[in-house]
């Protein structure tokens, strides 16, 4: 059933309404929906160049709006969200991210927004554990927006070539990724 999943994002991508079909992936990813949208950015950067970033934000936009539905079902559908944890291959998944989110806060949604783990899973715990909401929403749009702009970036510079090493690597590129955010936010702060 996924690869089924899979081959259907990917002829989307090559429809003339792929930036709505990315739009409606990415949304729907962030609260229910098994294949990541970078599945569909990375063939349409290569597909048009230069429409790069217009597929990065749309990407992220819809990421970002999907997440804040996610949060809406953890929130207030509590038994909805659990069940579409379970139903996505995560039943419980939600007891160690809770426990994440009382240490660490806003950074649990910071780093796993950038991993390949499943964003829902992160959406939908997050309201489910009633994480205050506008820091929800800024932590996705930072942590969305510079995995999406990163993707695009990559395919674009290294084309057809870049999709298998993503696919591969995306652990240690989202890693590298996380730590330079690390980095530029200890900056700042040092340098106030």
């Amino acid at each position: 059933m996924l690869r089924r999943l899979y081959d259907w994002v990917m002829r989307l991508s090559a429809s003339p309404h792929a930036g709505w079909a990315l739009f409606v992936v990415a949304f729907a990813e962030s609260s229910f929906f098994p294949v990541p949208p970078d599945v569909m950015l990375a063939p349409m950067v290569i597909a048009r160049p230069a429409n790069t970033w217009r597929y990065a934000a749309i990407c992220a936009g819809g990421s970002i709006i999907g997440g804040v539905a996610g949060y809406a079902i953890g929130y207030g559908l509590a038994p909805v969200g659990h069940w579409l944890l379970a139903i996505t291959g995560h039943a419980g998944g939600e007891a160690p991210l809770r426990a994440q989110f009382a240490k660490w806060g806003v950074w649990v949604i910071l780093l796993q927004g950038l991993l390949p783990v499943p964003y829902k899973l992160v959406t939908i715990t997050t309201g489910l554990a009633h994480f205050t909401l506008w820091k929800f929403i800024l932590a996705s749009c930072a942590t969305r927006s510079t995995r999406f702009f990163g993707v695009a970036a990559l395919v674009k510079r290294f084309g057809p070539g870049m999709l298998p090493l993503i696919e591969r690597r995306l652990a240690l590129i989202s890693a590298v990724v996380v730590a330079a955010v690390v980095v530029a936010v200890v900056a700042v702060k040092l340098l106030h």
